[in-house]
């Protein structure tokens, strides 16, 4: 018996007891995993989450949403930043505090190239949800988020989070706030890569800097 054989065989068994006419959606599946790993105020999950995303290497500000626009500013004049990019639906106070004369506002638009977003300094932008367990910001192309492709080319990546309101312990529970048809970016960190010695480089297949603005009401 070839081992396509074996593993085909195997499978048969492990399906013996199903009925021919069943679909997946119709069998009931356990979920008593645990939803959260401990018992958290709301204040401690943010912490948590500050804690592992500058555990990540991402870079973590925290405001109000009067200081907001002031702190965009300054993360970028202290990037030097010369153009950035904005989703369509990002709010316009947010780079209320930025000088147009010396940072160029670019609209996210299918014109777009990727050799164009090459050129760009920085990009702007809000989260669908984040996640305090692993430190995770997770993007689904909604209004202020814009395209993929916006987050993955400019070299310096500005996300902003509403504090609670986006914030969850759990993988769980960030999954049930998420559509999965949309396109989901998880991000846990800048992009990084080690290769077979084990040297680290960040800004291969995305953003070399995350800076993560949480925003508390």
């Amino acid at each position: 018996m070839s081992s396509r054989d074996l593993v085909l065989a195997r499978v048969r068994r492990a399906l013996a007891d199903v009925p021919r006419t069943e679909r997946p959606s119709e069998a009931p599946v356990d979920r008593g995993y645990l939803r959260a790993h401990g018992d958290r105020t709301t204040a401690q999950t943010v912490d948590l989450l500050a804690e592992n995303l500058a555990d990540y290497r991402a870079i973590v500000h925290r405001t109000d949403p009067e200081g907001l626009p002031g702190l965009i500013a300054r993360l970028l004049d202290g990037r030097g930043a010369t153009s950035v990019v904005l989703p369509p639906g990002l709010p316009a106070e947010w780079l209320s505090a930025v000088d147009a004369q010396r940072v160029e506002r670019i609209a996210d638009t299918e014109e777009l190239t990727p050799h164009d977003l090459d050129a760009v300094s920085s990009v702007v932008t809000g989260c669908a949800v984040a996640v305090a367990e692993t430190g995770t910001v997770v993007l689904d192309a909604g209004p202020d988020q814009g395209r993929r492709r916006i987050t993955l080319v400019p070299d310096h990546h500005i996300c902003v989070i509403r504090v609670p309101e986006q914030v969850v312990d759990s993988v769980p529970q960030a999954l049930e706030r998420l559509a999965p048809g949309r396109p989901l970016t998880w991000i846990s960190g800048p992009s990084a890569t080690s290769d077979i010695e084990l040297d680290r480089v960040e800004g291969v297949h995305g953003p070399r800097t995350l800076e993560v603005v949480l925003v508390e009401s």
